[in-house]
């Protein structure tokens, strides 16, 4: 079992920064991608960032120019940098991540959800 855990959400004014961790935990022999996506009420759940092992990243164009996924591999963790944040990125935020888990069945594949950080940008 993979385990996730977000923290850094909270209330900004508009223009304002945040900056949210995951960090993975449990029986994880390699990871894959990691990801952030975010849900507002309402509204489906959408991708806004990915990065991939090799450190390729993907961004929702709502937030290219604006926010910078990373990962520290070491710490098994995927950061999102949010900066310029407008009230339309008020949602909770889920972090995602994939890869393959040691069983006694040998590696198995993963693909793990957090439990979400609620965001929210008002003044």
């Amino acid at each position: 079992q993979v385990q996730l855990v977000e923290s850094g959400g909270g209330l900004v004014q508009p223009g304002g920064s945040l900056r949210l961790s995951c960090v993975a935990s449990g029986s994880i022999f390699s990871i894959n991608n990691m990801g952030w996506y975010r849900q507002a009420p309402g509204k489906q759940r959408d991708m806004v960032a990915v990065i991939t092992s090799g450190d390729s990243t993907n961004y929702a164009d709502s937030v290219k120019g604006r926010f910078t996924i990373s990962r520290d591999s070491a710490k098994n963790t995927v950061y999102l940098q949010m900066n310029s944040l407008k009230p339309e990125d008020t949602a909770d935020y889920y972090c995602r991540v994939g890869g393959l888990i040691s069983t006694f069945l040998g590696r198995r594949p993963f693909d793990s959800w957090g439990r979400g950080t609620q965001v929210t940008v008002s003044s």
